[in-house]
């Protein structure tokens, strides 16, 4: 089983057709407070790429909650990550203050938004901010080939509307395809 199996069996629900590289994963989890973190949430975790790089990162007294919508892909990172700082749910992103019960610290998200229809995005992106703490911090990834388009335009947009301060890394090269992060901060 793979993402690449998984995405041709529900593409929707999958978004990706190649695991991110570690690199991105590195671009995703750096300067945005893991290791100061009591809290954080993984949004759309995978095959676990982002989950071992915030693992990595985290004190052994934090707590790290993995949500996955695709229920193989759940399954696979709870019986394959043996961390007892890691609790998988499967569920939906949008189901956050639900499932976390509290304020987190970050939200380090894999999902496909760009490919979601834009009220579902909105949920999503309600959600996580319903939850971050103030000063909290919100990263995810979009690709370069998409930069451009209307979906990638807009959900640029939401971001900055919804954060206090929105930042953009250098271009992951060592990524299929090349992909850059964004680095959104919770209003104080």
């Amino acid at each position: 089983m793979s993402i690449t199996t998984e995405f041709f069996r529900r593409p929707l629900m999958t978004g990706a057709v190649a695991a991110s590289s570690r690199r991105l994963a590195y671009a995703m989890t750096e300067g945005i407070g893991l290791e100061q973190a009591r809290t954080v949430v993984e949004l759309g975790p995978g095959t676990g790429v982002f989950t071992d790089a915030v693992l990595a990162r985290l004190a052994s007294d934090a707590r790290l909650v993995a949500v996955e919508l695709n229920p193989v892909l759940a399954a696979r990172l709870s019986a394959t990550r043996r961390d007892t700082r890691l609790t998988v749910v499967q569920g939906s992103a949008a189901e956050l203050a639900v499932v976390v019960g509290g304020p987190v610290d970050a939200v380090v998200s894999g999902l496909p938004w760009t490919v979601m229809p834009q009220n579902q995005r909105g949920y999503i992106l309600d959600a996580v901010t319903e939850v971050l703490a103030p000063g909290g911090r919100f990263t995810t990834f979009a690709y370069l080939h998409a930069a451009w388009t209307p979906p990638a335009r807009h959900f640029t947009a939401e971001l900055a509307c919804r954060f206090d301060r929105l930042e953009r890394s250098k271009t992951v090269w060592a990524n299929l395809p090349p992909a850059f992060v964004h680095r959104a901060t919770q209003r104080p």
